[in-house]
């Protein structure tokens, strides 16, 4: 999508942050979160004409390259946020992508991955929170963390938007079509709430643009002063708590592309206030 090279271009000039080219997502890595069987019909360029329709968009090797770069981008600004409090995925949010099927426009679930990559460091952490707000709920990553008590899932999202079958995260918060700023950042506080009760140690954050009023897809009615006022709220709770953050930026689908690409900015420029050196990842 366009909005990846116009949103690159924007954060070139940023003040405070480090931009690093994406590391390609190690098949080690991406058998943390998928099945075998799947990763080699990706890989190998198998996919049934069926799997292709559920991904939305048909194989090739550019799709493989980035969708691994998209994964090993979200790896590497969780570590880089290890050791430096904030860093952000220029893409990634790819939380459609089921254990053994993409799907939503996702093939690789970069903050499962990433989450279990996080988990089987050395470096000791013992419990990790997802914090999804693009508008659409997480399904794949609730579907591939389900059962794993070491990673917290939340999804605020559309009650009535895709998918349409949703799956059980730790805590969903379903909003009806047009909720607006006053009644999203309500519900923000419940899912802080329960995050602040699980203790955990690292957060990583879909910061979905989706929300946006003016989005063709998204059936809420959030402003961009709205959304800002998310990130803050978002950043406010990782600094009282004092744990790192990384984010993804997830969906957007304004038109004019620009509003997405604002909001998507808008939360890369909060995310670097809160810190002297930020890393950015592109893939």
């Amino acid at each position: 999508m366009a909005k990846y090279k116009m949103l690159r271009d924007l954060v070139v000039d940023l003040s405070n942050t480090q931009l690093l080219e994406a590391p390609r997502a190690s098949d080690t890595e991406l058998l943390l979160a998928h099945d075998a069987s799947y990763v080699q019909r990706v890989i190998g360029g198998t996919l049934t004409e069926a799997e292709q329709k559920e991904i939305g968009f048909p194989w090739s090797e550019k799709m493989v390259e980035r969708s691994r770069r998209s994964v090993g981008a979200t790896i590497a600004a969780c570590q880089s946020a290890i050791a430096e409090g904030v860093a952000v995925n220029l893409a990634g949010g790819t939380h459609h992508a089921y254990r053994n099927k993409g799907s939503g426009f996702c093939v690789f679930n970069d903050a499962a991955i990433a989450a279990r990559v996080l988990i089987k460091d050395p470096i000791g952490l013992q419990k990790i929170g997802i914090l999804d707000l693009d508008v659409h709920q997480g399904d794949g990553t609730a579907a591939i963390l389900q059962h794993d008590p070491a990673i917290c899932t939340v999804s605020i999202h559309g009650e009535k938007n895709y998918p349409f079958a949703k799956t059980s995260s730790d805590l969903d918060i379903a909003l009806a079509d047009g909720s607006d700023d006053a009644i999203y950042l309500e519900v923000l506080e419940q899912a802080i709430a329960f995050l602040s009760q699980q203790e955990i140690e690292f957060l990583i954050y879909l910061a979905g643009a989706d929300p946006f009023e003016g989005d063709r897809l998204g059936r809420l009615r959030l402003t961009k002063e709205g959304l800002a006022l998310r990130d803050q709220r978002v950043m406010a709770f990782v600094r009282e708590r004092g744990i790192p953050i990384a984010i993804a930026m997830a969906g957007g689908y304004a038109n004019p592309i620009e509003d997405t690409v604002q909001i998507h900015y808008q939360t890369i420029q909060i995310a670097s206030a809160h810190q002297h050196t930020m890393s950015i990842s592109k893939s």
